[in-house]
């Protein structure tokens, strides 16, 4: 017979796993407001995507700055392919 026993984070590792994330965050990514091409935003979607996979698997848990993130980023990719898709019609 297995037993599986699920065990949660206690929330002082999720406040530690997001400061790591914030850390990891200032040194890895630009500011979204920063951001001025297209292809650097989505090279960042698909980083940051794939850290938030990483923490799902490692920890079955996802700091929500990382979401916040993710969601910054998406907002912008789309205000830029609106924008362009504006221009070109």
């Amino acid at each position: 017979m297995c037993i599986f026993t699920q065990t949660t984070m206690t929330d002082f590792e999720k406040k530690k796993l997001e400061f790591e994330f914030n850390q990891f965050a200032k040194r890895n990514f630009e500011k979204p407001r920063n951001c001025k091409n297209i292809d650097q935003i989505r090279f960042y979607i698909e980083e940051l995507s794939q850290k938030i996979e990483e923490f799902k698997s490692s920890f079955d848990y996802v700091p929500d700055s990382a979401y916040m993130l993710l969601s910054q980023y998406n907002r912008l990719q789309n205000q830029m392919i609106f924008a362009e898709f504006k221009n070109s019609y």
